[in-house]
């Protein structure tokens, strides 16, 4: 079969599968991108295990038709969060739950669910949804979140016009075992305006999750997420974010558990002296497979970058790392830095890594590494002479591993948290 052929029989599949799909009605000042999205998605066709970066990533449990695999949640541990003061936003099954969430209204905030901002002649959401999404899919097609913005019909629209004190929290609960849910979330940080936002819960059998920030001169968004819990679950996310100049963006996401994740990370950074830094730690054991794909845009002078990815693997679970920084010219004095790293704590687990360097200015400090290896034996040896038992000496020094990735939490408290999690899963996991 000749690549045109393919491509056609792969665009054929994708019209087939959105077929029975139809945009959302009553989509106000969003129909223009849900129709750019739809003609995008049937131009680029979904995702194929043949596609370059999915070829360590299965998409055809993400992408079929038929209702989503059985996904029952498991209640083993206090939801995350709940010591925090936050301002909290409910989903059950990707549909927002007005009962359980909060009074959606804060001092310099403004929150509304996106189907009532959707309801109203003009909203600044108009000059953002999707249109993140779009920059994100060149040169990097990403048909999945093209389609979440072309069909997407729940979701929150959040601006920050000042310092935010409470966190926002967005909570994703489960209820039905099939549940396929679809959620685009938009965020504009005015100029000096300042938001943390969390994210936690189970979800969806199958999950697609957008979530666009604009992130203007001068203004710091700090982003913490977990994913566990649910040990059979199946989700792509998108994080997407063009960022000002002098400003800040800080992501972070622990993923413990499910049968199949996917985040991908689009990052622009259009504004001088700005930085980004993005981090994730991931625990997996068995029937797990877990994707971090991030691209980072330095577009301006004196930016500073990092991408700090941990994965810790047993019994066969699978671990994969997509990252690349793109230098633009004239992005000057640019500071990029890049690690992904496995531990892998038997010799069935496996990690795949694609780190990447694109560069067109000439006064840089970029740097990109990859490692993977298993306990250091020495290390557990010295330890386990000074009385400490093999199985906590190995979740100590997995703890040490992962800390680099944790540290960039900025929160105290919110690191703790995620520390004693971490913690919990390995005494609950561990050999």
């Amino acid at each position: 079969m000749t690549r045109a052929q393919q491509l056609q029989r792969k665009l054929d599949a994708t019209a087939t599968r959105v077929q029975g799909m139809a945009l959302p009605q009553g989509a106000g000042w969003a129909n223009d991108a849900r129709q750019d999205a739809l003609s995008r998605l049937l131009s680029m066709g979904l995702p194929e295990g043949r596609d370059e970066y999915w070829r360590w990533t299965r998409p055809d449990t993400l992408t079929v038709q038929d209702a989503p695999q059985a996904a029952v949640f498991h209640v083993d541990e206090t939801p995350m969060f709940d010591a925090i003061d936050r301002l909290k936003i409910v989903f059950v099954d990707g549909v927002f739950d007005a009962q359980a969430s909060d009074d959606l209204t804060g001092e310099n905030l403004e929150v509304m669910r996106l189907s009532d901002a959707l309801a109203t002649d003009i909203h600044w959401a108009a000059e953002l949804y999707g249109k993140i999404e779009t920059k994100s899919q060149v040169p990097v097609q990403r048909p999945l979140a093209a389609m979440n913005t072309a069909f997407a019909t729940d979701g929150v629209v959040i601006r920050a016009t000042g310092k935010v004190a409470r966190p926002v929290n967005l909570i994703y609960l489960h209820g039905s075992e099939n549940s396929d849910a679809i959620l685009h979330h938009v965020i504009k940080l005015d100029a000096g305006a300042e938001l943390t936002v969390l994210e936690n819960g189970p979800a969806a059998a199958r999950f697609n999750k957008v979530m666009e920030i604009d992130v203007a001169d001068g203004a710091s968004f700090h982003h913490v997420r977990t994913q566990g819990r649910d040990h059979e679950r199946r989700a792509v996310t998108h994080l997407f974010a063009t960022i000002g100049k002098e400003s800040l963006f800080k992501s972070f996401t622990m993923t413990a558990n499910g049968v199949l994740t996917r985040n991908e990370v689009y990052l622009e950074i259009n504004g001088d002296d700005s930085m980004a830094h993005v981090a994730g730690a991931a625990m997996g054991d068995g029937a797990f497979h877990h994707d971090d794909t991030v691209f980072i845009t330095h577009d301006a002078e004196r930016g500073e970058s990092r991408q700090v990815f941990k994965k810790v693997l047993r019994n066969g679970a699978k671990g994969i790392f997509q990252g690349k920084i793109l230098v633009k010219d004239g992005a000057q004095k640019t500071d990029g830095y890049q690690i992904s790293q496995a531990l892998l704590l038997d010799e069935d687990s496996q990690f795949l890594a694609k780190p990447e360097l694109e560069i067109y200015a000439d006064d840089v400090i970029c740097s990109h590494g990859s490692t993977v290896g298993a306990i250091d034996e020495t290390a557990l040896f010295y330890m386990q002479s000074r009385g400490v038992g093999r199985k906590e000496a190995t979740n100590l020094l997995t703890l040490a591993f992962l800390n680099e990735a944790i540290e960039e939490i900025e929160d105290e408290a919110i690191s703790a948290d995620i520390l004693s999690r971490l913690e919990g899963w390995l005494s609950r996991h561990g050999r």
